[in-house]
């Protein structure tokens, strides 16, 4: 195991490939021992060719996107082969999707009988996630570190304090400033022996998978459940038919062309049309 620390990945704070990533979501997976072809098959992702480099990873998710569905869930997951401890991984990135795109059934099986590493972000006010399976198991998960679950919650304890998670609960925020971000990056590399390094994406040889959108036939509604800085809470219940409604609502106004005023003479003359000044 390496002895990384969150120092070692202050770089994610200016990088610009990473500062989009964390306005608009990503997802960082590592899978020991299987191969890229076989881990897009494992999420179900119909083959899309290859590219070299995230920035040309982030083209072809943003040729994907509709600009008249606001619901598709689909996106484009490129995956390749990186050394770390004990052998091969394969590095999955998912960028502009919301972090969302890696699900709980696609672990299970990528990490039967070997190991794999999540963290994400679905972007704006995130929510930052990280998952440790192992042997097709969640053994460790969390939002904020201090409220840790999975089989085996305070596994990692150890190790997240030296790479630099906050474990206090200091509710007085006399611990310091922590970057939870860059203190993922090296909890990823503790457990992995994967160097993440802005070098290594922007130069990879991606395989591409474009991954459908999960099946909804199964809910009934959302929950939206948001406490602010200030302790001011939302809590808003909406049903799947109001969802839907709205989306078709959406796709109505986003379809309908856009009327430009023509300036005649009635409006010259100060008339209903009288444009503003």
């Amino acid at each position: 195991m390496t002895s990384v620390t969150a120092h070692d990945y202050a770089w994610i704070r200016s990088s610009p490939l990473l500062g989009y990533a964390l306005e608009t979501g990503y997802t960082l997976t590592l899978v020991r021992g299987v191969a890229p072809r076989n881990v897009l098959r494992v999420m179900e992702a119909e083959p899309q060719g290859t590219c070299t480099g995230a920035d040309a990873l982030i083209e072809r998710q943003d040729e994907l996107l509709d600009p008249t569905d606001y619901w598709d869930g689909s996106f484009i997951a490129g995956a390749f082969t990186v050394p770390g401890e004990g052998g091969d991984w394969t590095l999955v990135l998912h960028l502009a999707d919301g972090g969302m795109g890696m699900q709980p059934r696609f672990l299970e099986a990528l990490s039967a009988g070997g190991c794999a590493v999540v963290h994400s972000s679905n972007g704006g006010k995130p929510m930052d996630f990280f998952q440790w399976y192992v042997d097709g198991e969640l053994r460790t998960t969390f939002e904020r570190p201090t409220v840790r679950q999975g089989s085996t919650p305070d596994a990692l304890n150890t190790v997240l304090a030296e790479v630099g998670f906050d474990l206090s609960d200091d509710e007085g925020g006399t611990s310091g400033p922590v970057d939870t971000k860059a203190s993922a990056f090296a909890l990823a590399e503790r457990l992995t022996g994967v160097r993440v390094t802005e070098e290594l994406l922007q130069r990879a040889e991606y395989q591409l998978g474009h991954v459908p959108e999960e099946p909804a036939e199964d809910w009934t509604g959302i929950v939206i459940d948001i406490t602010d800085a200030h302790g001011k809470r939302l809590y808003l219940e909406v049903t799947r038919d109001e969802v839907e409604s709205a989306a078709a609502r959406a796709r109505i106004e986003a379809a309908k062309p856009v009327e430009v005023p023509m300036w005649g003479p009635e409006t010259a003359r100060g008339g209903p049309s009288e444009p503003p000044r």
